[in-house]
């Protein structure tokens, strides 16, 4: 079984450097081009779907959109769930990655980014950025959603997800594609390659680019690849890791 998983096209925040979470932002020039890119890539790769995933988030949304586009698979059944949002980055969202490792230095802030467990400061409940005063969660439990969550927390919805429903199809033999986030995407990586929760710390998703997991039916990985210029692929592997660099 094949799974294709897209962390979305660079956003206008993504090419700020600002924290971004829950913050619904559209995608920068660069990030259409790498969706654009991507679709390509996968048809020429001869890739297809039966279903495909995303957030409610629309960078992911509009970067799936345009994969199917060059795909020439607009009609392919989407299935949005906001379990598949990037981490909430709480207080942090809309702040300069670099500028806050400046005010509170670099290793706290790679707590706050990649650690396993530490979240990062949380939004006031009287917050117009709190997710249940968003529209687009409306038919969502208001204490189901997070004023922060640190990469343990998005695990505890995101696989618990993947394995209730996208695993499902895949049994099914359908063929999935999910156009997510970064730390979504993080949490299924962890899930899957069995990383421990220091491992987890160091692993960086490019924006843009396929990742391929093939496994048995056991869903023991037997492979695991991205498709593309390996050379190009870890210069954005390096950039995503070099966020909070002064610049």
């Amino acid at each position: 079984m094949k799974l294709v998983l897209i962390r979305h096209g660079e956003s206008q925040w993504n090419k700020l450097n600002l924290f971004t979470g829950w913050t619904d932002v559209d995608l920068s020039k660069k990030g259409i081009e790498e969706a654009n890119e991507a679709g390509i890539l996968l048809k020429e790769k001869n890739f297809d779907f039966d279903i495909c995933y995303t957030s409610y988030l629309k960078r992911a949304i509009d970067t799936l959109n345009i994969v199917l586009k060059q795909m020439d698979r607009q009609w392919l059944p989407v299935m949005k769930s906001w379990k598949l949002n990037e981490r909430h980055y709480g207080a942090l969202q809309g702040l300069n990655k670099a500028q806050t490792a400046k005010e509170y230095g670099e290793e706290q802030v790679k707590l706050w980014r990649r650690s396993f467990d530490v979240a990062p400061p949380a939004l006031s409940i009287d917050d117009d950025r709190c997710p249940y005063k968003q529209q687009m969660y409306r038919t969502v439990d208001k204490n189901d959603l997070p004023y922060n969550e640190s990469l343990k927390d998005t695990i505890k919805r995101t696989v618990p997800y993947f394995n209730d429903v996208i695993k499902k199809d895949m049994l099914n033999k359908k063929r999935v594609l999910i156009v997510a986030h970064g730390n979504s995407l993080r949490s299924l990586v962890k899930h899957f390659d069995n990383l421990t929760d220091e491992e987890i710390i160091d692993v960086n998703i490019p924006t843009g680019i396929p990742l391929i997991y093939e496994f048995d039916d056991d869903f023991n990985v037997l492979k695991k690849y991205y498709l593309g210029n390996q050379e190009e692929i870890n210069k954005k592997i390096n950039s995503v890791k070099n966020q909070t660099k002064n610049k």
